[in-house]
């Protein structure tokens, strides 16, 4: 599943593209042929992020919302247009550019009512100017569960992926096993604004990189990452251990994140 920096860099990009122009819907797929024909030819005002959602905004208040969820996928194309790669559900074209997305999660139009809705479900989001970080530190402070599960929980904290997860407690020495309610606020304002450089770091280069220094390269993001994936600290050098948190893969250095309970 694609991480909130991926996202905020669609919205970047697509609101570039897209705002203040009149598209062109459609639905090679099929299946959003509805929500296609009551979009197409109105003005799109501006695409935006909230966490993993992607949100073009239309006049009188309509949105397209769209979750990629783990299969999808976005395509970006220049004029003119060549025929639809796969199944597309939702082809988006502009002045000089189209934007295909096949395989979404959701692909919905919203109201203004049902949008709002769905922005009070969605946690504060790391890389909003809007985000209030004292909403999350009020549910991780009252939570039994891991600071490993609350900061991927989308209702909580949102925009952190699987990688960046790990990461992100290596780098501030927090077991993702603590309970939420034993990060006091210091060490929570340390996790949020780390979370917030790196994705920021994610959305200018496209890509994961958690290391120092390190530059964006072409191959895999374990070249650009301290502890996922890997089997040893970089900076003690002891074994890192591998587990899973609701399902998901996470990593650890026992060594240097103690588990402080």
């Amino acid at each position: 599943m694609p991480e909130g920096h991926t996202i905020h860099r669609a919205a970047r990009d697509h609101h570039r593209l897209f705002a203040g122009q009149k598209l062109t819907i459609s639905s090679p797929q099929g299946r959003f042929a509805d929500g296609a024909l009551l979009l197409s030819g109105r003005p799109c005002l501006a695409v935006e992020a909230f966490g993993k959602h992607l949100i073009y905004r239309f006049d009188e208040g309509d949105v397209l919302h769209i979750h990629l969820g783990l299969f999808g996928r976005i395509r970006k194309h220049k004029l003119p247009l060549a025929e639809p790669r796969g199944a597309v559900r939702v082809r988006l074209v502009g002045d000089t550019h189209a934007i295909d997305i096949n395989g979404p999660t959701i692909c919905q139009v919203l109201a203004p009512h049902e949008f709002i809705s769905l922005t009070d479900r969605i946690g504060p989001d790391v890389l909003r100017a809007d985000a209030k970080p004292n909403l999350a530190y009020a549910r991780i402070s009252k939570s039994k569960a891991p600071i490993g599960r609350l900061i991927m929980d989308q209702a909580v904290m949102s925009g952190i992926g699987n990688i960046y997860r790990s990461e992100i407690l290596w780098r501030q020495s927090v077991h993702p096993e603590t309970p939420g309610r034993a990060v006091d606020r210091q060490t929570f304002d340390r996790i949020w604004d780390d979370a917030k450089a790196l994705l920021a770091l994610g959305v200018k280069h496209n890509a994961i990189i958690t290391i120092a220094g390190a530059r964006p390269s072409k191959s895999r993001y374990r070249e650009r990452v301290n502890i996922f994936a890997k089997d040893n600290c970089p900076t003690c050098k002891d074994a890192i251990r591998r587990f899973e948190i609701n399902g998901r893969r996470a990593f650890v250095c026992e060594t240097c994140q103690p588990l402080k309970l």
